[in-house]
């Protein structure tokens, strides 16, 4: 049985889901959820778990959180809490990132109790570049590593939790790259873009995309945190989609602009606090970015409910976006210009 689970981040939508399943869970002792302001309400942080939650009030970049780990003696620790936004300043977002994490595990490799320790990641670490692999791996490597914004935090990230795992061989460590959310809930620049009623494209690009439904990763977590699975994982959504396809199944026309205006739309966002049009958003949308899950379906005998489209769907229906094509539609149409400009073949 697992006694007490300490979740960071549960001020924000997942980190709530998470604490919630696990405060759901029969195997489950106690669940304490540490954040800088609290859950935005009872309900939606714990549901009808909501009296079994503790949450207490705790920077991630003080040495209180050590404290708080040995007073509830913690044996899981689910670390949610890498964040990103374009309305937050960029020192203060690494300091979170990187400075929390580090005396997070720093209290955790002090800490006595704690036998497992899960760290929320993001695909973004492989980055994306024109000469990137077709399907990244979890042993693979960027052409371009990601060097600023909330990629190099996350990478930053996993080296201190490599480093962690190195020094407490006894510990169960769980590193997990989400793929981007899609799902109800989810507010994220991914998602206030295909809101937008004319988002704008790079000219000449269609990237790949791919998308995690907020319930699968919330049931990843949950299963990395009861169970004993050390290592690094991918987690996506089976399939993928083509930006173009996304925006017809959202019934959107698009605005084709040259990558300087996209960037320069981007800062104009961003100093207004909407879509994060930032460097590494730019090149997302410009390059995509495809990752390979065998090794977590391998691992957990598990695999996501949802398909990227189906998690992407299951986003436009939570936000009453109609007008959009039907997904065979916009598929076949998305194939039939595939067709036409692709080069004569030689059939041999």
């Amino acid at each position: 049985m697992t006694h007490t689970v300490l979740v960071t981040g549960v001020s924000r939508h997942i980190g709530a889901r998470v604490a919630s399943v696990l405060a759901a869970d029969p195997g489950v002792g106690r669940v304490v959820g540490v954040d800088t302001v609290p859950p935005p309400s009872p309900a939606r942080a714990g549901g009808s778990q909501a009296g079994r939650l503790e949450f207490v009030r705790v920077d991630l970049r003080s040495p209180d959180i050590a404290q708080v780990i040995a007073a509830a003696d913690v044996d899981v620790v689910v670390h949610m809490s890498l964040i990103g936004g374009p309305s937050r300043s960029r020192s203060a977002v690494k300091e979170h990132n990187v400075i929390g994490t580090m005396h997070l595990l720093g209290a955790c490799q002090r800490s006595t109790s704690v036998r497992r320790v899960v760290v929320r990641s993001t695909t973004a670490v492989y980055g994306s570049a024109p000469n990137d692999p077709a399907v990244f791996t979890e042993d693979g490597e960027p052409a371009e590593a990601p060097h600023s914004g909330y990629a190099k935090d996350a990478g930053d990230v996993e080296g201190y939790v490599r480093g962690f795992a190195r020094r407490r061989p006894d510990v169960v460590t769980s590193t997990l790259r989400f793929a981007n959310f899609m799902g109800p809930g989810v507010d994220s620049p991914l998602t206030r873009y295909f809101t937008r009623p004319v988002p704008p494209r790079v000219l000449g690009f269609d990237p790949r995309l791919q998308f995690v439904h907020e319930d699968d990763g919330v049931e990843a977590l949950r299963r990395m945190a009861l169970e004993d699975h050390p290592g690094t994982f991918n987690v996506a959504g089976d399939g993928v989609l083509l930006l173009s396809q996304c925006l017809r199944r959202a019934g959107r026309l698009s605005l084709p602009v040259p990558s300087p205006l996209f960037r320069l739309l981007g800062e104009v966002a961003r100093t207004a606090g909407g879509v994060d049009f930032s460097p590494e958003q730019l090149k997302l949308m410009c390059h995509g970015r495809v990752v390979d899950c065998g090794r977590l379906t391998r691992e957990l005998g598990w695999r996501p409910k949802f398909g990227t489209a189906a998690a992407f769907e299951d986003f436009l229906r939570s936000r009453g976006v109609s007008g959009g094509l039907t997904a065979a539609v916009a598929d076949r149409l998305s194939d039939l210009a595939s067709s036409r400009s692709a080069p004569p073949r030689d059939d041999l």
